[in-house]
């Protein structure tokens, strides 16, 4: 229960004010003019405007409001450090207790973690905020802090926090911590394929070493690429090269130095974009025919690939009475093409070539040697490829994987995709390709109608006929890849005979595979995060792949088994809540994938600090303890009234508001109607008498 007098006037306070003043006016008339009744009226003016002020005494019945409290537990990546998980529960569980006695106050525990999408480092100010939104102002009793003080998000000014209430700050970790860091100074997000770039980066180190050499690893893509000494405290610049197109993942390790306080800051993390120059192709048409312009318009069509396309017109054993110089042909350049020049190009193409003396056999061996350092080749055969004019007759045997057995098959057929050709990325998916559990089912393709007959040696047969002769067949040799394609057919898919088929697609796939495009290996693994989910994929030939080792950016290890999804596809998700990277292996296969940005704010300092929360404390008159190696350090918690100190020597305090809320109002007047009339009149009547005398 609560009393108190409170005033409803029954006027509006300006009129009551204008009737005062008119009051005392004539009341000092009177009291001037020495009126005997003067005394009398002053009582009953005094008398008339306290009923009108209409003086109530009111009683409340009132249920008191708990003070709410809220603590913040960082819970970042950073406050995983040493002793400071241990710390931060420790001192979190005393202090829960210490609220619990004091009684009458809730308390909101908020458990704050790194978001991976997000670059801001961590936030703790934005979730006491959250967890307050739905608390009037007037009942915060303060905010408890349980951090190592890396907050990103601190207020300019207390009035920012939106609340007048304490903040304390109970720090983890220790004073004057020693680390190593690195970061990156400048950095290329686009390169040109096996051309030279530059990455420049620093290493710093807090402690008693802040000069001297740091060893740095640079690897990409998880293979160590070279390695540097960096001076301590100023920029080291290193040179290296993309390997292949696409995204490249460049990773920057620096040795742990003598006091290392964490390793999650010695390393970096850069995705360069690999651009390639230009993909010059070398096309040898060994005669007209319908398909040759199918090969033409695809690789021209193609922006990134340089082409140079010649079609053997007129053969050494083509013999009439034409003068040299009087033909518009151009002699074949074999010598500049075959043995100057051959290592420039990234891919030859033999298509209907047969043996016509045009190229001697030692060019032939050149292209064998080319191969096996790296280079690709792809033979689409025709008839001569069956005949003894055959390029298998040739040193290119030793290197092709289909040998011919004289044979060419004539009559209608849909080619099919193997049971191999469904896990090789050259035929995997081909668009309108016929469903594997459906064995009867043709592809919705058009129909070729010539082959030649082989016998394949090595390599995978990824395309047949339906009575298993094989149209497509793919073989690594030495350092290089080799094609063959035993159909000179292709070229109806391009017309939309029949409702044609993905020809495009089909031999975009095998020309960039024989240029090892990373997207097309046939054993790959892959890994990439969104929405902080990682997913992990495999790619593979084989039935079944072990599990995958997850290295997390904290340093632990985990092993994830993968499900198949396709053939030779396999897949498996996990949760990214580590901000940083993550390095996955797989046999003699790794991949790396960032969660969040790659190179976190949450990491660009991890020393325990009281320079950011210091003066916000102080501001809204709360405290900053280091909690040091145990929480027996923590200081001891007070509740405080508005307006006292809530912190001192060993002790810091949450405001008491006594707020309340108020169930039930009884008001009784002190001046009813005819008690105020009776007194009024009274005094009116005893001042006539006394003026009456």
């Amino acid at each position: 229960m609560n009393w108190d007098i409170v005033f409803e006037p029954a006027l509006p306070p300006a009129l009551l004010a204008a009737l005062s003043a008119a009051a005392v006016i004539v009341l000092i008339f009177s009291f001037w003019r020495r009126a005997r009744g003067a005394p009398w009226r002053a009582g009953a003016l005094a008398l008339l405007m306290l009923a009108l002020l209409n003086p109530t005494v009111r009683q409340e019945d009132r249920s008191p409001v708990p003070d709410v409290a809220a603590i913040v537990v960082d819970e970042s990546q950073s406050q995983q450090i040493g002793e400071r998980p241990t710390q931060t529960e420790a001192a979190l569980g005393k202090l829960e207790k210490e609220i619990a006695a004091a009684g009458d106050i809730e308390t909101r525990i908020v458990r704050v973690r790194n978001d991976p999408g997000s670059e801001n480092g961590t936030e703790l100010f934005t979730a006491l905020e959250n967890a307050l939104t739905d608390v009037p102002r007037e009942r915060i009793a303060g905010a408890v802090l349980l951090t190592d003080g890396q907050v990103h998000d601190v207020p300019k000014s207390a009035e920012a926090l939106g609340f007048d209430a304490p903040v304390h700050a109970l720090v983890t970790g220790r004073k004057n911590e020693h680390d190593r860091r690195l970061t990156v100074v400048e950095a290329p997000r686009f390169g040109i394929v096996d051309e030279p770039l530059s990455l420049s980066f620093r290493v710093d180190e807090t402690g008693e070493q802040s000069e001297g050499i740091a060893p740095v690893t640079i690897s990409v893509d998880g293979e160590k690429l070279t390695t540097a000494n960096a001076t301590i405290g100023q920029t080291t610049t290193v040179t290296l090269s993309l390997s292949h197109g696409g995204p490249n993942v460049i990773e920057v390790d620096v040795a742990p130095g003598p006091e290392e306080l964490t390793m999650l800051n010695n390393r970096a993390v850069v995705v360069a974009n690999g651009i390639r120059d230009r993909l010059r192709v070398l096309l040898v048409s060994g005669e007209p025919h319908p398909g040759e312009r199918t090969w033409r318009n695809l690789l021209k069509a193609d922006p990134a690939v340089d082409l140079v396309h010649f079609t053997i017109l007129r053969p050494p054993e083509k013999q009439d009475a034409t003068p040299v110089s009087e033909l518009s042909l151009i002699a074949f350049p074999t010598r500049e093409l075959f043995s100057e020049k051959l290592d420039q190009f990234d891919l030859i193409i033999f298509d209907r070539y047969k043996r016509r003396g045009v190229l001697p056999l030692a060019y032939l061996s050149n292209i064998v040697d080319y191969v096996e350092k790296g280079g690709a080749i792809l033979a689409a055969a025709g008839p001569a490829f069956a005949s003894p004019y055959s390029i298998y007759r040739t040193p290119l045997s030793s290197i092709l994987p289909a040998r011919p057995t004289g044979n060419v098959s004539i009559g209608g057929f849909t080619p099919d995709i193997t049971k191999m050709g469904r896990k090789h990325p050259v035929t995997a998916n081909l668009p309108g390709e016929a469903s594997a559990d459906d064995a009867q089912a043709d592809a919705d393709w058009g129909r070729w109608f010539r082959t030649v007959d082989t016998t394949t040696d090595s390599g995978e047969t990824v395309m047949d006929t339906p009575d298993g002769k094989p149209l497509i067949v793919l073989d690594h040799a030495g350092e290089g890849r080799v094609a063959q394609l035993l159909s000179d057919q292709v070229w109806l898919w391009s017309r939309g005979f029949e409702g044609g088929g993905p020809y495009a697609e089909l031999l975009r796939r095998l020309a960039h595979w024989l240029m090892k495009e990373p997207d097309l290996e046939e054993e790959r693994l892959s890994a990439s995060t969104k929405g902080g989910v990682m997913t992990i994929r495999r790619r593979t030939m084989a039935d079944e792949t072990p599990p995958a080792e997850i290295t997390l950016p904290s340093g632990k290890t985990q092993d994830l088994k993968l499900t198949e999804t396709a053939p030779g596809r396999f897949e498996a998700t996990l949760p990214a809540e580590e901000l940083g990277l993550y390095r996955i292996r797989q046999g003699d296969l790794s991949a790396v994938a960032a969660a969040g940005p790659l190179n976190p704010k949450e990491f660009a300092d991890v020393r325990a600090t009281d320079a950011k929360l210091k003066d916000l404390a102080a501001e809204t008159g709360g405290g900053l303890w280091w909690l040091g190696d145990k929480a027996d350090n923590m200081p001891s918690l007070r509740m405080v009234r508005a307006g006292h100190d809530a912190a001192g020597s060993g002790w810091f305090g949450l405001r008491r508001n006594e707020q309340y809320l108020v169930n039930a109002v009884h008001q009784v007047p002190l001046m009813t109607g005819f008690l105020a009339l009776a007194l009024i009149l009274g005094s009116i009547a005893l001042a006539w008498h006394r003026e009456g005398r």
